[in-house]
């Protein structure tokens, strides 16, 4: 038997025999279990007045879930690429370096990613409008551990994105490259990243508040 399973048959069985959760605190104390496990452990089960113990809900996993939002990570992803890719090629035609004459593979590039955009964008859109539809039919997807990695993923990918962009333009500045076409780059980035960590960061402190 693993330790953890341990704890929590412990915890399960001592509140069940009535104790109280501050003796059952201070008696793992003195066992030698640190606060966090005593938290976590305690933390499983509701503080009710019924006997036996009530378990709280926990995160579960399944294919279906890791099937829907593993396909909307991609989508997103590429969205954000080719929204990206599309608006620097804007603005290089917008504001020209004269030393690029790249013509024929910019605008074959553009087409890609115009074509990725239209396949791309309306399957995110789709999948995110289904996940939060099935959220709605039935909160207890909210614990889902494949949503939680996946949006805790994507928080960590974007928020990369933003410190990287930011490290660019205080080098770009230092450096003295910091024009007009270089700024415009930068902000594109800024924003598309910024979109993506705000909306998700709402979204996972949303669930971390209907899990309280």
């Amino acid at each position: 038997m693993k330790p953890s399973d341990q704890l929590a048959f412990f915890v399960r069985d001592a509140l069940n025999a009535g104790r109280s959760r501050d003796d059952i605190r201070a008696a793992l104390a003195q066992a030698g279990w640190s606060a966090p496990e005593i938290r976590e452990a305690l933390g499983s089960w509701a503080e009710v007045d019924f006997s036996p113990p009530v378990p709280r809900p926990r995160p579960f996993v399944s294919a279906r879930e890791a099937f829907l939002y593993g396909l909307m990570f991609i989508a997103l992803a590429m969205t954000a690429w080719h929204v990206t890719a599309l608006m620097f090629h804007l603005i290089d035609q917008w504001i020209p370096d004269i030393a690029d004459r790249r013509t024929y593979g910019s605008r074959s590039t553009m087409r890609f990613s115009i074509a990725s955009l239209i396949v791309f964008f309306p399957l995110f859109a789709w999948l995110n409008r289904q996940a939060n539809r099935r959220i709605r039919a039935n909160e207890g997807r909210r614990r889902s551990g494949v949503r939680k990695w996946f949006g805790y993923i994507t928080l960590f990918l974007s928020a990369i994105t933003l410190l990287g962009n930011l490290i660019y333009t205080i080098y770009a500045f230092l450096n003295g490259d910091l024009d007009a076409r270089v700024l415009s780059k930068v902000i594109v980035v800024a924003v598309v990243a910024g979109m993506i960590f705000f909306y998700f960061r709402a979204d996972m402190t949303e669930d971390a508040h209907e899990g309280e």
